[in-house]
């Protein structure tokens, strides 16, 4: 319910979510001046997928090694600083 009222209220809604069409952060270049919602999901379940169905579409940290899980509030503040402040 949430997203699809952002959407109609003109927000660009993004999730945060491993998915196989996930666009890693550092190839991302929102749009500011609509304003960006990001879906942010739980540590163990992330966003369920009809959630991520009705977004605009789905985000990725990319990550080496072979632990692919950042805390939510580590993740939130990585993926909004690359939305305010881009690659610089």
């Amino acid at each position: 319910e949430a997203v699809e009222k952002l959407k109609a209220e003109g927000w660009a809604v993004w999730a945060v979510e491993q998915t196989v069409q996930a666009v890693p952060i550092t190839e991302w270049r929102p749009s500011l001046s609509t304003g960006v919602a990001l879906v942010m999901g739980n540590e163990l379940h992330g966003v369920g997928d009809a959630v991520v169905a009705l977004c605009d579409g789905a985000l990725v940290v990319p990550q080496g090694g072979t632990k692919h899980s950042l805390n939510v509030s580590v993740c939130a503040g990585i993926v909004a600083a690359w939305a305010v402040l881009g690659p610089e």
